[in-house]
Order: structure tokens, then C-alpha cells, then sequence
């Protein structure tokens, strides 16, 4: 499985200067303080401190100029070498490369179309087993979202808010997952920290008009007094939880999402759920 990259990790580009990711590592260090930790279950615990472990040796690489360089390499965002100097192909050479590419790609479909499925990798996560906390809460478009009602799909429970710049990242992640497997078990639930949102200043009016830019159309539970929040010990954000059909949380991811995070935890825990019922 592939792990985020050492810039991701810590909130920021490849491009960013020293300042700009001294200032991030702060950020996290402080997301991620011991004091703020210390109401977290066990096992969220253990979660958060593997995070801040990869955000330590992350920053380790980037302060250090040589390291660093290093690690751009390694990952492929410099080049190693000065690129040479290239002369014009040939047509004999330019008729060989078409040849090859239309040879590599035939064998590319060749090989999707003999497995019918994509190949896909996501982020290691922390995996638990204990039950989800049932709840019910206000819907964002009306009517009331109940967790229980969902039993028997994979359920993705991602917590985030309007201010939050990697929940806003992955919002596209998660409405292409929903539109793509919503018929085949999965459903993500978004839970809005609604009381932080007023705290803020923001309606739901707000959080609505922020979502619609987005184009998602999962439900949305409002967390209106913060109790769906503190039953799940969330922090910091985004933080998803992925749910068994059976109700038990199986994997807690805290930071953004990918689909092929989705995909594969969807795929596991769906495949899972078939073994057992059988």
C-alpha cells in the first residue's frame, strides 16, 4: 500500500520554501500535542501518535537541504541528472517507438479486459475493532440521518468542516467513491462539526452553499451539539472511520482521503462481509 509523500504529510507542496514548511510542522505539532490527545480512546490514540511518529521523520528529511534533495529524487520530483542534450529521432526510429507503444498498449487493454478491474493501492490506516456508536442527527437536506438504518453496506464516516483545507481536498475523492459504488454496498456519511460551523459564524445555510460548489450529494449529518464528535473522540480533522456492514469500525484514517483509499478499504471489507455470510 502507498503512503503519503513527506509534503502531504506535513500539509504542503514540494515547492514550498523552509519557512513555509517550518510553519507547517508547527501546525501539526500542535494538532497533534500529547495534552490534546489525552481524552482519545486507546486505540485513536495509537492512531494519532503512529501520525505524528511519520510527521517527525518527515521533517527530519526536510529541514536537512541535502536530505532533502535526496528525498526529491528518490520521489521524482527533481531529476537526478541535467537532462542531455537530445537529437531529432529518425523515421526508422520514430517507426519503431509507434510500433512498441502500439504493441504495449494492445497488451495494457489486453490484460484489463482479461481482469475487468482496476489495480489500485491506498494509504496504510490504523485498524481497530470495536462497535460504532449509533446515532441520529438533523440531515443536512432535510429529515434525519440514523447510522443503524445503514447496516449491511460499508459505511465511510467522515468527519470534516467548512474550514478545513484537506477536508476540502477531499471532497471530489469521496463523491466519485459514493457515485461509483453507492449501488454496491458502500455509503459514506459526511459528519459536520455544525457546532464549531457557529461557532465560526456559519449556518447551515453556509455549509450547504459550500457543499453545492463541490457537487456532493452523500448525506450530510449536522453534528449540532458536538455529540457525535465526542462519542467517536474525533480529532484532529478530517478523520474517517470505516465502518463493517456489521457495525464495527474496522480502520480509522486521520488526513485526506483518496479514492484508491476508499476503493480498497470498500472492496476488503465488502469481500469480508461475503465470507462471513456465507
Amino acid at each position: 500500500m502507498t503512503r503519503q509523500n513527506y509534503y502531504s504529510l506535513l500539509g504542503v507542496t514540494p515547492e514550498a520554501d523552509q519557512a513555509d514548511i517550518d510553519a507547517a510542522y508547527e501546525q501539526q505539532r500542535q494538532r497533534y500535542a500529547p495534552e490534546r490527545l489525552g481524552d482519545l480512546a486507546d486505540d485513536l490514540r495509537a492512531v494519532a501518535q503512529e501520525r505524528l511518529a511519520e510527521i517527525e521523520r518527515a521533517y527530519a528529511v526536510l529541514r536537512d537541504p541535502e536530505r532533502r534533495r535526496q528525498y526529491d529524487i528518490s520521489q521524482g520530483f527533481i531529476p537526478s541528472t541535467p537532462r542531455p542534450v537530445r537529437r531529432e529521432p529518425g523515421r526508422r526510429e520514430l517507426l519503431s517507438a509507434f510500433a512498441f507503444a502500439f504493441v504495449a498498449v494492445a497488451i495494457v487493454v489486453a490484460v484489463w479486459m482479461f481482469t475487468n478491474r482496476e489495480t489500485l493501492s491506498g494509504q496504510a490506516m490504523g485498524e481497530v475493532n470495536r462497535p460504532a456508536p449509533s446515532f441520529t442527527a438533523p440531515a443536512l437536506r432535510g429529515g434525519t440521518i440514523e447510522l443503524t438504518q445503514y447496516r449491511g453496506n460499508v459505511v465511510v464516516l467522515n468527519f470534516w468542516g467548512t474550514w478545513c483545507e484537506p477536508c476540502k481536498r477531499e471532497l471530489p475523492a469521496l463523491q466519485r467513491a459514493y457515485e461509483q459504488f453507492a449501488g454496491q454496498g458502500l455509503m459514506i456519511i459526511g459528519v459536520n462539526l455544525t457546532d464549531d460551523e457557529q461557532v465560526q459564524g456559519r449556518t447551515v445555510a453556509d455549509v450547504a452553499a459550500f457543499l453545492d460548489q463541490y457537487n456532493v450529494t452523500y448525506p450530510i449529518a449536522l453534528d449540532v451539539d458536538g455529540t457525535i464528535t465526542e462519542a467517536y473522540r474525533v480529532f484532529p480533522l478530517p478523520t474517517s472511520f470505516f465502518i463493517t456492514p456489521d457495525g464495527q469500525i474496522r480502520y480509522v484514517h486521520i488526513g485526506e482521503l483518496t479514492f484508491d483509499d476508499i476503493a480498497v478499504r470498500f472492496t476488503e471489507l465488502r469481500a469480508g462481509s461475503s465470507g462471513q455470510s456465507r
